[in-house]
């Protein structure tokens, strides 16, 4: 399912958590579950992630995550304060140390030219710590549109347990 790339990232990130005895959770809306599913096909990666909330609707964001219903109304579920909120809700409910937070479109339908297909916002948070953003527009398919956001969110991931980026 994830090619040798996306795989050798997801251990980098593992190993990087490790190293600094950090333990992990995503919240995901356009990627379903993507992150944490790249991340457990690791053999061994039950002693970094914490868990993973997929939190597709409106209404699971709010109920699982606390995002506001102020937030969702006034910017739309992809958005960077979402991100943020989707970050800090996951960190909240969690015994994680850090957290990642993905939203956006992944097409091939839903987007407006405000907010294109492939529009996706990260966001990527340490325990005590600010939240980092990010936001790109990628190009492809659904499917290329969903792993080039797992590649982000774990290089986000591994950037936040260590403090140095991998470019991605």
């Amino acid at each position: 399912m994830f090619d040798d790339e996306l795989l050798a990232l997801a251990r980098r990130v593992l190993e990087r958590c490790r190293g600094t005895g950090l333990r992990l959770a995503a919240a995901e809306s356009c990627t379903g579950g993507l992150v944490i599913g790249c991340l457990t096909e690791i053999p061994g990666s039950s002693d970094v992630v914490d868990r993973g909330y997929v939190t597709y609707s409106d209404a699971a964001k709010q109920e699982m995550l606390g995002v506001r219903s102020e937030s969702l109304a006034r910017f739309g579920a992809v958005s960077e304060i979402v991100a943020r909120e989707m970050a800090e809700g996951a960190l909240a409910r969690s015994g994680a140390d850090l957290a990642v937070a993905v939203t956006g479109i992944a097409g091939p339908g839903g987007g407006t030219p405000d907010k294109p297909v492939g529009l996706v916002h990260f966001a990527a948070l340490r325990r005590g710590d600010p939240a980092r953003h990010q936001q790109y527009v990628f190009t492809g398919d659904r499917r290329e549109v969903r792993l080039a956001a797992v590649r982000t969110a774990l290089a986000m991931l591994a950037e936040r347990a260590e403090g140095s980026p991998i470019l991605v």
